[in-house]
């Protein structure tokens, strides 16, 4: 931590903490910044403020822990008291033998008392510091030199003496606790350098009654810092002598250590908040737990005992892990409450971890406990438990007998008790259960039996609001799984919905997963009909919000119009997630073929269509139309119909979806999300196999370029007869806009290319987009930076270009290659060099120019870089034309040919010669086949002539 010098008040702070009670790091740490505060230019006008102070420790503190030595301190200092300011040292050196008397004398009474108390405090810090603190920091230092460059045990010998020297204080209450962060560096550091008998030394420390004092204050809470000194020895101990002290745990000295080490878990504060101890306690007996399972296989006496330690330590963690009350929760600070989440999480570790050394009687146990403690409705210790059964639910899925257990915990009254209005459960208790039922969803979709009372619960905990979000989550969870199998209780399923939107009023969030829930039940019914008839109840109950937004809209209520309104159009974009057709429904070979079905599936879903269509229509009137929240919700509702393979109730009509992209201008809000429904829609009829819709792509297309033409985004000529954008049509100016069109354009790309690119009638239009591509690779906004080189490595990477491609790329593939090589020379951050290589790489391999364009960019006055030199260049050329990319085939005689066209010459190549190509011709013709084939028949390899 770097000090800066300052007044007083900067060393006031750094004075503190090397007196409070801290770990040998700490106080390291600390002078290092007292010694920075001293060795600056403002170190004496520091000293003269404390001088000038009534504070004689913090004198003492600036001088004592100085980082040179200060002989004769005290000589020093009344001489320059007498003096009135610092004088050298030399020159006091230099006076007479009895310059001490004599400056003594000279002194005025508020100087003489100056010295006298920095004297007194001198030779008790002296006394206490010198003797333990220098030691310890002395011992740190040539230990880390001598063990990092050690060539043997010799280095540390020196070390081994002084050990007898250390080990007394730790019996010395007034010096324990230097003696123990002694140790305790030591040990962290370097454990090797004590011999046998010292740690037998220590361990009679630990297992002697002065250890047991201490350990009896911490189990008191009582934190004072000898005690928190010998907490941190023991657990330094135990961590270096872990598999020492696994062994010994059944001998007399391994059980008081162990015992000691699981005492401190055993204060009945809570943790984080009361008990800061727990927490570095549970990661010596994580380790413990790990080291245990690294010994699975042993036949040692030791380790059935070992076992039973672990038990007996999460017996203790389920007592640390309970809840408070919700009042006693709500006091804590944001740390505390952090810490304890902090310590909750260790303990799940910790389980899934001894799971694999005690296997199912852990899970046993615990859910025994469970219905003892619901029985005696012990709420609290109740979600201690499910806690614990949380944790196990991914070690125990293996376990074929673990559904025998759960079949009793679920099928008891667990549900029906947290259902009784009458008790009052806490919302933790709930939301744990809750839990509970989503890491073990896998055991309801084979236990069916059993969901019913399942949701019940689900649905009564989701009225709580500090629950409300995790079990509609459970509800959407469970729906997905098992929806076959809840498909006959469709009915209740949607008046219970109706009835709990009457009594609730949910947030968002949770209101469009239920939604979702009972749509996924509703895409398992077995008909169409059945399908039209519950979704049409279902957007009945949609539609009670939507009234509401007009009602609120119609009474001049924006807040509340918006809330019902953006929660409506929310439920909707959530039923269409839901009713898509899950990836693992197997295809039914008995089906009638799709052109049979298609038509008649279009015509069903009509009306459906049409009557939610009306509610996007009706929010965005009650709302306005420059709601953003509007027109990105809309958006994502039309966009759960793009991935379906068959006409449903959310594969809109193309000519709806059209209207809502057209409608949008430069100025509408979340524009970029409307340009993403309309690529998204382009992506989903890329295939070969899905409809083709030009209609579509041409309306998106003239969008796009009335966008374009609104940012002024217009060409201009050079002289040399080019073209380029203006200054002013700089593309940071809408950069969210620029990145969606060219994203956009990208789509076009597998399919529609020829609707962009290749129609006359927008030829002007094309090359302002392409000139806003070249542009935006050049403009230091990331977004359409980025966009403009995925779009150019697609445009490179489409190898099967008609003709008039080519000319299309010989007219902007030299502007393109300069911006790419100019990213790379250095224009672009490091961190996108990878993203540039991409079109590069394509570029080469598909483009006859590509060698042609790349030395011209790196040779022009533009590149970005004067310390690249041409020989690097040069050089640079050559390797990456190096790999054959061309035109690959294999000869009637086994062989493999690769051709290339370098300016008029076709040069054939075989494949295992690896020979410099200069570009490739991408076309693959029977005629150039036949060439090359008679050409290597022929034995040759090189040049053919033109022609």
């Amino acid at each position: 931590m770097s000090v800066h010098p300052g007044p007083i008040d900067a060393f006031s702070p750094v004075e503190k903490r090397l007196y409070h009670p801290a770990s040998p790091h700490e106080v390291s740490q600390t002078e290092m910044s007292l010694q920075e505060l001293q060795r600056s230019g403002d170190g004496w006008q520091m000293a003269d403020a404390l001088l000038a102070s009534d504070d004689a420790n913090a004198l003492v503190a600036y001088f004592l822990q100085s980082s040179d030595s200060w002989e004769r301190c005290l000589l020093h200092l009344i001489c320059s008291l007498s003096q009135g300011e610092p004088i050298d040292y030399a020159v006091m050196e230099s006076q007479h033998s009895d310059i001490a008397s004599r400056v003594v004398i000279s002194l005025g009474p508020t100087q003489l008392l100056t010295a006298i108390w920095f004297a007194t405090t001198l030779v008790e810090d002296v006394g206490r510091t010198s003797s333990e603190s220098r030691l310890t920091s002395a011992w740190t230092v040539y230990g880390h030199g001598a063990w990092e460059h050690r060539s043997g045990q010799q280095e540390l010998a020196p070390l081994r003496t002084m050990i007898p020297y250390v080990s007394p204080p730790l019996w010395d209450r007034q010096l324990f606790e230097v003696a123990a962060d002694c140790w305790t560096e030591l040990l962290g550091t370097f454990g090797q350098l004590f011999p046998p008998e010292s740690m037998e030394h220590l361990e009679k420390f630990l297992t002697g009654p002065n250890a047991e004092e201490l350990l009896l204050l911490i189990v008191a809470g009582e934190y004072e810092p000898d005690a928190m000194a010998y907490s941190r020895l023991l657990l330094t101990y135990g961590e270096v002598q872990l598999p020492d002290l696994a062994r010994k745990s059944h001998t007399a000295t391994g059980v008081v250590l162990i015992d000691s080490l699981m005492r401190l878990l055993t204060y009945d504060g809570y943790a984080g908040a009361e008990d800061d101890i727990c927490i570095p306690a549970m990661e010596f007996w994580q380790a413990y737990s790990e080291h245990l399972v690294d010994e699975i296989g042993t036949t040692e006496p030791w380790m059935d005992s070992a076992r039973q330690y672990l038990v007996r330590v999460l017996n203790l963690c389920w007592s640390k892990i309970r809840m408070p009350s919700e009042d006693v929760y709500a006091q804590w600070t944001s740390e505390a409450k952090g810490d304890f989440r902090v310590f909750r999480t260790d303990v799940v570790d910790l389980l899934q971890s001894a799971y694999t050394l005690l296997g199912s009687n852990i899970f046993n146990n615990l859910a025994t406990l469970a219905l003892d403690v619901l029985q005696k409705q012990m709420w609290l210790d109740l979600e201690a438990t499910l806690f614990c059964l949380n944790a196990l639910a991914e070690p125990i899925s293996e376990d074929d007998t673990a559904d025998k257990t759960l079949s009793i915990l679920f099928g008891s009254d667990l549900f029906a008790a947290m259902t009784n209005d009458a008790i009052d459960i806490p919302s933790k208790t709930q939301q744990t259960a809750v839990c509970l039922i989503i890491s073990y969803n896998s055991f309801f979709e084979r236990h069916t039996e059993l969901l019913l009372p399942m949701w019940n619960f689900l649905f009564v905990a989701i009225r709580t609001p500090a629950v409300a979000d995790i079990a509609a989550r459970a509800i959407l969870t469970t729906a997905d799984s098992c929806r076959k199998t809840l498909v006959s209780e469709i009915d209740a399923f949607l008046e219970q919905l109706e009835y709990l939107l009457i009594s609730e009023d949910l947030e968002s969030g949770p209101q469009e997963k239920v939604f979702g829930a009972i749509a996924a039940i509703i895409q398992a019914a077995p008909s169409e009909e059945q399908k039209i008839w519950s979704l049409s109840k279902l957007l009945g109950i949609v539609e009670h919000d939507i009234k509401d937004c007009e009602v609120f809209a119609e009474h001049q209520a924006p807040v509340g119009a918006e809330e019902k309104g953006l929660r409506a159009v929310g439920c909707l974009a959530s039923i269409g997630k839901n009713m898509q057709e899950p990836d693992d429904i197997p295809i039914d070979l008995e089906s009638k073929p799709v052109s049979q079905n298609e038509l008649y599936l279009a015509t069903v879903w009509t009306p459906s269509q049409d009557r939610m269509a009306d509610f996007m229509y009706r929010v965005a009137g009650a709302l306005g139309p420059g709601n953003g929240d509007v027109i990105e919700a809309v958006g994502e509702v039309f966009r759960t119909g793009f991935n379906e393979s068959f006409p449903g109730p959310f594969v809109f009509s193309p000519s709806l979806i059209e209207k809502y992209i057209v409608s949008t201008s430069l100025r509408s809000p979340r524009l970029e999300h409307v340009l993403l429904t309309a690529g998204q829609m382009l992506l989903a009829h890329t295939s070969a196999v899905t409809t083709r819709i030009d209609i579509s792509a041409t309306w998106f297309l003239e969008h796009m370029f009335q966008l374009i033409a609104a940012m002024e985004c217009k060409s201009s000529h050079t002289k040399d007869g080019g073209t380029m954008l203006t200054e002013k049509d700089n593309p940071s100016n809408e950069p969210e806009v620029t990145s969606s069109c060219i994203n956009l354009a990208t789509k076009y790309i597998p399919r529609y290319l020829h609707i962009f690119l290749l129609n006359p009638q927008y030829g002007d239009h094309v090359i302002n987009f392409m000139l806003l591509t070249i542009r935006s690779m050049q403009c230091p906004e990331i977004m359409p930076r980025k966009s403009a080189g995925v779009f150019w490595t697609a445009l490179f990477a489409k190898y099967d270009l008609k003709l008039a491609m080519h000319k299309f790329l010989e007219q902007y593939g030299l502007q393109a290659t300069q911006t790419i090589i100019n990213n790379i020379g250095g224009d672009c951050p490091r961190s996108e060099l990878e993203d540039w290589a991409e079109p590069l790489r394509q570029m080469v391999s598909t483009q006859i120019r590509s060698k042609q364009w790349m030395k011209e960019a790196l040779f022009s006055n533009s590149f970005p870089s004067s310390r690249v030199s041409d020989a690097e260049k040069k050089q640079f050329l050559e390797q990456v034309m190096l790999k054959p990319e061309g035109f690959e085939e294999d000869c009637p005689n086994g062989q493999r040919f690769l051709a290339g066209l370098s300016g008029d010459e076709l040069r054939v190549y075989i494949v295992n010669e690896r020979l410099v190509p200069c570009g490739f011709f991408e076309a693959r013709t029977p005629a150039l086949s036949q060439l090359c084939v008679q050409f290597l028949d022929d034995g040759n390899s090189g040049t053919l002539p033109p022609g």
